[in-house]
């Protein structure tokens, strides 16, 4: 499993934690696409539509998001 922090834009609090088994360039592969038509096209987009993409070309793929800092649970030693 890998851990990629997903942010597309310059605002950190818009970024989402993706935690799957694909690799980095498949994950590039259907976001950067998206990416790109939002930058040229003016086609908007969300961080669930990217991960609703990465589920559609690859549904035996395990894919989990988180959107914000309070899916998370800190935990202190």
């Amino acid at each position: 499993m890998y851990a990629y922090k997903i942010n597309t834009t310059p605002y950190s609090e818009e970024g989402f934690l993706l935690i799957t088994d694909l690799t980095g360039p498949e994950v590039e592969d259907v976001i950067y696409p998206i990416v790109l038509a939002e930058r040229e096209q003016g086609i908007d987009y969300t961080n669930e539509q990217l991960v609703k993409e990465l589920k559609k070309k690859y549904p035996k793929s395990s894919i989990k998001a988180y959107y914000s800092s309070q899916d998370f649970m800190e935990l202190s030693f």
